[in-house]
């Protein structure tokens, strides 16, 4: 039999295949910034460390006020879980980090807030929102996971408990079924050609605004040598 074609192989590419592709590059990118390669290799201050959670409750609090919006949504309502809710463990992290009375004086940085301007003007875009849930959810349910291994070993954190809650998903105790069901959903999302397009630039977008994030962290925190 002959070989099938690379250009036969891009014809039956699924569109969830087509996006990790298409936006690998920027995914290596946001890993290799200055600040993830200090905090993954121990070098960042705890400090440092409770902004970037910081950082992550102002983006969660917009993703999730959008997705109370999007959930009787024909599109976006199928990506809608409670199993994925991260704002009350954001809150419990920080509560640990810098105190109970601290959350309500807490800032976003600059990059931050354009993010989390982003995120909800995608509330009238139900594949705007999908894009920024993708791009948040998937990677907290994948490398997010090694992530809190790490920092609970370096500020000596007990493995799920406070201070990394934010990693612990206790309603998703089989991380791989829930992810391909994910993809599977959006493989079946009715858009057309262009809409899929639309979807995965809005995808590019979210990972560019997050290395922002991680850029203005590590001027504001810079690595211990």
């Amino acid at each position: 039999m002959p070989a099938i074609s690379s250009h036969a192989d891009a014809e039956y590419r699924t569109f969830s295949q087509t996006l990790r592709e298409r936006s690998w590059p920027l995914h290596d990118e946001a890993n290799g910034t200055g600040f993830i390669s200090a905090l993954m290799g121990g070098r960042m201050s705890r400090d440092g460390y409770a902004a970037m959670v910081t950082q992550h409750l102002f983006v969660y609090e917009a993703l999730e006020s959008v997705a109370a919006g999007m959930r009787d949504d024909l599109i976006a309502g199928p990506f809608v879980t409670d199993d994925l809710t991260r704002v009350p463990a954001l809150r419990t992290d920080l509560a640990h980090l810098l105190g109970p009375d601290a959350l309500d004086s807490l800032e976003p940085l600059a990059s931050t807030r354009r993010y989390a301007e982003r995120i909800r003007e995608t509330a009238q875009w139900p594949g705007g929102f999908v894009a920024h849930h993708y791009t948040r959810y998937l990677g907290d349910l994948s490398g997010g996971l090694a992530v809190g291994t790490i920092v609970s070993r370096t500020y000596g954190f007990a493995p799920g408990g406070d201070g990394v809650r934010f990693y612990s998903f206790e309603r998703i105790p089989k991380p791989r079924p829930f992810k391909d069901a994910y993809r599977a959903r959006l493989d079946a999302a009715p858009w057309n050609p262009e809409e899929r397009e639309r979807v995965l630039d809005e995808v590019l977008t979210a990972y560019r605004l997050n290395i922002e994030v991680f850029a203005e962290l590590a001027r504001a925190y810079p690595a211990a040598r």
